[in-house]
This record gives structure tokens, sequence and C-alpha cells, in this order.
């Protein structure tokens, strides 16, 4: 499929780069520290916001007498954060993303991801990726599957949003994608193609190529 589009707007995790034995062995050891293991056994880890994860597992937290759940939320954050972005063992890229990014210019695209602007930096860096446009969870108020971070995307990138390509694999993502009014596509690198929903399904970017024109960026996917 060819697609004509102003600007591309990449998750990170799970589309770019894969960083989930990071997060599975940091989020497992703060869920041992907060005492809330059974709980976190039944949370959805991607593509969320830590602040998203923390506040569904607050409920379950074991806090001491007279303390609101609720009052421990900074320091949980600051915790998982602290572990993220000390732990980026084994973040590596995913197949297609260096030969994808380096053949558009770097205000043709941007990366949209649900991570603080700490982790993000750290998790890029550890891949030599260092996006001139970053839209982290610092920068918004309502993450995906709200469109508010790729819109935020196109207003710095100074596009329509209609005239994006959105790429992602998570279900929420892809959801905060059509929101936005951008075309969207699915990457299979994290959840199967029948459980996504998109204008095109491809394995990974290895299936994308894109040239730069005078006018935007022309794609050519394998979907």
């Amino acid at each position: 499929m060819k697609l004509s589009v102003d600007a591309l707007l990449f998750d990170n995790d799970g589309t770019l780069v894969s960083s989930m034995d990071s997060v599975h062995r940091c989020w497992s050891r703060w869920a041992e520290e907060y005492g809330v293991t059974e709980a976190f056994a039944e949370v959805e880890l991607h593509g969320r916001p830590a602040a998203d994860i923390v506040a569904d597992l607050l409920p379950a937290m074991a806090v001491p007498p007279g303390v609101e759940p609720w009052g421990r939320a900074p320091e949980a954050l600051a915790r998982i954060e602290e572990l993220e972005t000390q732990d980026v063992s084994g973040v590596v890229l995913l197949p297609g993303t260096r030969a994808l990014l380096d053949s558009l210019p770097a205000d043709r695209w941007a990366v949209v991801t649900s991570a603080t602007r700490k982790l993000a930096e750290a998790r890029l860096a550890a891949v030599g990726i260092r996006p001139k446009h970053l839209i982290t969870a610092d920068e918004i108020t309502r993450g995906k599957p709200d469109p508010e971070p790729f819109l935020l995307a196109a207003r710095h990138l100074g596009v329509d949003p209609a005239r994006c390509a959105v790429f992602e694999d998570a279900p929420a993502g892809l959801a905060a994608g059509r929101a936005a009014g951008a075309t969207t596509v699915a990457l299979t690198t994290t959840a199967p193609a029948e459980e996504l929903v998109a204008d095109v399904i491809v394995p990974d970017l290895s299936a994308v190529s894109a040239q730069a024109t005078a006018d935007g960026v022309e794609i050519t996917t394998a979907g």
C-alpha cells in the first residue's frame, strides 16, 4: 500500500524498540517492594503511562495506618521511573527502525510515548536514537487512548493530524491515532493482528519504506 502524508508519528516501546525485558524486570521488582504482586499479575503494562498503572494498583497497595493510598502516588511513580531509567539492559532496536528513521528528515517525524521524558530518552539513547521531536507523558494531561499525545505531536511538527501516519503496536495507541484523525499503521510486534484495528497492518518496520518529497512523505508498506 502507498500512503502520502506530511509526517510520521511513532510510538516507542514495541514499535521502534523492544524494552519488554526491562519493563517486566522493573515492574516486577516494584510490585514486590510495594506488596502488590497479586494485583500486578492482572494489570496491563504495555502502551500505558506509569501513572495509570500505579493508579490501578494503589487501591491494593499496603499503606501505613492513617495514610491515604493516593498519598504514596508521587513516591511510587518516582520509584518505578528510577528503576526503569537505571535498567536499560536488553533494550534493542526492532527490525527496520534504523533504516526507516534514517530515510526521514528530522522535521517529518516524532516519537510519541507513554513514558516520561527521562525514561524515553534513556531507552532511545541506549539504541542511538535522538529524535528532534519527542512527546512524553510529562507534556500531556490525558494519555493514550486519548488522542492528546498525537495531536500535540502534530502541532509540534506544524502539520494537520489528518495528514499524519501513526505507527503503533498497542490497541490503546491505535485508538488514540484513530481519534486524532490520523492514518494508522499497526505492527504485530506485541499483539496478534486480530487484536489490532488499523488502516494497515505490518509485522514490523522492515515492511515500511519512506521517501521524502517536496510536499511530504511517500510511504510504501507491504501490508
